[in-house]
């Protein structure tokens, strides 16, 4: 782990792990600390991987000021870990909610990325969002599980704005609802800081627009990386999300959900490893 200091003073640590190129990743969550991440389904082993906590998350300091957990105003954080790293320009992976991170943080410093990898990014930032029937239909194909019929109640009564999001939800984020991914769904609780997910999203985090403007001319090559069988977001919204970029490939990985570095891991590590490897340009 090393300490890094933001823009404003906040004192925050980015974990290194493996050797060779670095690839620095943005967990998701929103406001989860990344050590859920792992090392990407042995994708350490390929690839110098320099997981970021975020601000009031892991091992990173708590800001002064609360609304900087703003997602816009993140990117500054991201741009302190390139200069901290010596990277004029970096491969930059984003998972889920930091994904819409690292597509704020491309469209502002376009020159800075090599190539950027969206793992089951969810596009807010290009306002976009699953829809409760994206959700319920990637839910359906879940329908030979026997923890489904439980499950899916209490997601139709959380899309309804009848129910919270319960326990019983969690085994649709994973492509398996084996011991690995209920030990994984286990540590979220200890994970998350609930207060700054609450402000990541908040009023003035995302100018759409502006956003989806900026990233129709990024040079870089985009890898967009959907689970087929997660909802939020579905292969077809991350298709949709792939669109927006002049120079971007979509791959959805079988069998997958939200995380899917546990449902296949040589799958995903193979996949990304390969799509970094090829030749960068702009």
């Amino acid at each position: 782990m090393s300490i890094f200091t933001a823009p404003d003073g906040t004192a925050l640590a980015c974990h290194t792990q493996g050797e060779g190129t670095p690839l620095v990743v943005l967990p998701g969550g929103p406001m989860r600390a990344s050590a859920y991440l792992g090392d990407l389904g042995g994708l350490a082993a390929r690839r110098q991987l320099v997981r970021l906590d975020l601000r009031g998350t892991g091992d990173s300091a708590t800001p002064a000021d609360p609304a900087s957990y703003r997602c816009d105003r993140l990117v500054d954080d991201v741009e302190a870990l390139r200069v901290h790293l010596g990277l004029d320009r970096m491969d930059l992976l984003g998972h889920s909610a930091g994904g819409s991170l690292a597509m704020l943080y491309a469209a502002r410093h376009p020159r800075r990325i090599r190539r950027l990898v969206l793992v089951t990014a969810n596009p807010w930032a290009l306002g976009m969002a699953p829809t409760p029937e994206e959700r319920l239909a990637a839910a359906r194909l879940r329908k030979g599980e026997p923890w489904f019929e439980e499950a899916f109640e209490a997601l139709q009564a959380w899309l309804a704005g009848t129910g919270d999001f319960v326990p019983a939800l969690t085994p649709f984020s994973y492509g398996r609802w084996d011991r690995a991914a209920q030990q994984h769904d286990a540590r979220a609780d200890t994970e998350f800081n609930d207060e700054a997910g609450e402000v990541y999203g908040s009023d003035g985090a995302y100018d759409p627009p502006s956003t989806r403007a900026a990233l129709s001319r990024l040079p870089a090559p985009v890898l967009v990386l959907a689970g087929e069988l997660d909802g939020g977001p579905s292969p077809d919204l991350a298709r949709r999300s792939a669109e927006v970029f002049p120079h971007a490939e979509l791959a959805v990985q079988p069998g997958a959900g939200h995380f899917p570095w546990l449902d296949d891991p040589e799958w995903f590590a193979g996949r990304v490893d390969t799509f970094l490897g090829g030749p960068a340009f702009g």
